[in-house]
């Protein structure tokens, strides 16, 4: 098990957009402990925890909604439109269910955030669409800026961002990838990494300059139960970018699901592996076989929900050593320390100068 990192230009990115658009860059930075000078001044290809992206994207977002503006990118992830929409579908029995909640609720906020869902059926297809409109138009100036990088393909990055995150948040709400993926862009092509950072995350192909702006796939998955619960949403909702980019890391979503679910019982002890199979409405074997396809094991999964935990406790709360030790059910903090060391490659001690140096001044 490996921490999820992104590279240093991805922050700088953000921030450069950020400061483009009229947000203090630097006091963005220092709002969720990260130090704008040196970020600025790292390789672009030197990498970063994703928890920290999210975390920052999530104060990008908030920041763009206090100046009155329809967010553009990503289907409004960040926003509270967001949140309220994943919310309302978290009361579906089935994928099918939440998505048509998740459709009239778009149908009524339409006039006011200019994007919309829409599940498309056709009778006798095995496959389903999912359709992303866009107003781009409603897009002001202000967060489109002229002298951007990408303000020419602005269009594109709207719509394929909006899918893309629709694609993972279904995934993430059945505990699997949309297989038989395929998206289907109305706008031109961007450039050709973009179209093949696309098509890695979906595992499958990518059309540009499409005639319709659909997300693709297996139709059987939209009778799948929605695995979540209304405590684990809250987790997903935290740090909602970082679980895109988790999602767009391995081809299924399974074992994201499992890390929500175990999550929520943590303080009392991690479920067995039969409670965890109930839980995702599998038989053992079959979730064995999902997870030896995803390269993982049920250990795995727990370590890495410990090392999330370990993490945000440790930074975020200022927690003791024992007293995390014994929050994750470790009989001593000695092993603890050692599991963190493996985890991470740091104690818990370095690991936490290493990251406040970089909200440093």
């Amino acid at each position: 098990m490996s921490e999820i990192t992104i590279p240093a230009k991805k922050f700088m990115r953000l921030l450069d957009y950020m400061e483009r658009i009229g947000i203090d860059a630097a006091a963005l930075a220092a709002s969720v402990e990260l130090s704008f000078d040196r970020i600025s001044a790292l390789d672009p290809e030197h990498t970063l925890p994703a928890m920290h992206y999210s975390r920052l994207y999530k104060a990008a977002a908030v920041k763009m909604q206090a100046m009155e503006q329809r967010l553009p990118w990503g289907a409004g992830l960040g926003s509270e439109a967001f949140e309220l929409m994943c919310h309302c579908m978290i009361g579906g029995r089935t994928l099918r269910d939440a998505l048509l909640l998740a459709q009239r609720l778009d149908a009524l906020l339409y006039p006011l955030n200019g994007y919309r869902m829409r599940l498309l059926e056709e009778p006798g297809s095995d496959t389903a669409k999912l359709s992303y409109d866009i107003d781009i138009s409603r897009a002001t100036e202000a967060l489109i800026p002229e002298d951007w990088d990408r303000g020419d393909s602005g269009i594109a990055a709207a719509r394929a961002s909006g899918l893309l995150v629709w694609h993972s948040l279904c995934g993430w709400l059945i505990g699997q990838a949309l297989t038989a993926a395929e998206l289907r862009i109305e706008a031109p092509l961007v450039n050709r990494d973009y179209h093949e950072s696309l098509a890695r995350t979906i595992n499958g192909p990518v059309y540009f300059d499409a005639e319709e702006n659909t997300c693709s796939f297996d139709r059987e998955l939209l009778d799948h139960r929605v695995v979540h619960t209304p405590e684990s949403l809250n987790d997903f909702l935290k740090n909602s970018v970082y679980h895109v980019i988790a999602m767009g890391r391995v081809t299924t979503s399974t074992s994201a699901a499992i890390k929500s679910l175990i999550s929520i019982d943590l303080p009392s002890g991690m479920p067995s592996f039969a409670d965890v199979a109930s839980m995702l409405y599998m038989s053992e074997s079959s979730l064995r076989r999902r997870l030896q396809n995803e390269e993982t094991s049920y250990q795995a999964i727990k370590d890495e929900v410990r090392c999330q935990v370990a993490i945000d406790k440790l930074l975020h709360e200022d927690a003791r050593v024992a007293d995390l030790a014994e929050f994750l059910g470790f009989t001593e903090p000695s092993s603890f320390v050692r599991s963190f060391k493996n985890w991470t490659g740091y104690t818990p001690k370095s690991y936490k100068d290493k990251v406040q140096a970089l909200g440093s001044t």
